[in-house]
């Protein structure tokens, strides 16, 4: 089961993520934000892309196939649904993830559209076709306040 803690900093939108062993900082960019580190959107679209990367390179190497380096580039937008001619729905607002992959190594046709598919098997992949259950559990911390008048 992965875990991470997520802290904000300050009083702009600087956030400290943490996990078992690793540490880094998101940000909202200028202006809102001081851009010291990736927005939330960003670090979405950087989990679909390491898993997307992963799991082709283990597939892969499990394969005995010759993948020498995956090149993931993804892109995130809201778009109005009559506009993107990818999706099913008929009106207001969509999100669109758009993935390209790009493989570098000694591969037939065979094994490119295999690994085509492979991609769209990635775990995060799976997450984000098939929304999960999110379940909120909010806490106060701290001395209680009056209400305000």
């Amino acid at each position: 089961m992965a875990h991470v803690s997520v802290t904000s900093v300050g009083d702009r939108y600087e956030t400290l993520i943490r996990s078992e062993r690793h540490s880094l900082t998101a940000d909202e960019p200028a202006p809102a934000g001081d851009d010291l580190g990736p927005s939330p959107y960003e670090l979405l679209l950087a989990s679909l892309g390491a898993c997307t990367a992963m799991t082709l390179l283990m597939y892969t190497r499990r394969k005995g196939w010759k993948l020498d380096a995956v090149h993931v580039e993804l892109s995130h937008d809201r778009v109005y649904a009559q506009d993107c001619a990818e999706v099913e729905q008929e009106e207001g607002r969509v999100e669109v993830i758009r993935r390209t992959i790009a493989l570098e190594g000694d591969l037939s046709e065979e094994q490119r559209d295999r690994l085509a598919y492979i991609a769209t098997r990635c775990p995060v992949h799976k997450t984000l076709s098939t929304p999960p259950t999110i379940i909120d559990t909010t806490e106060v911390r701290g001395p209680p306040t009056s209400p305000a008048s």
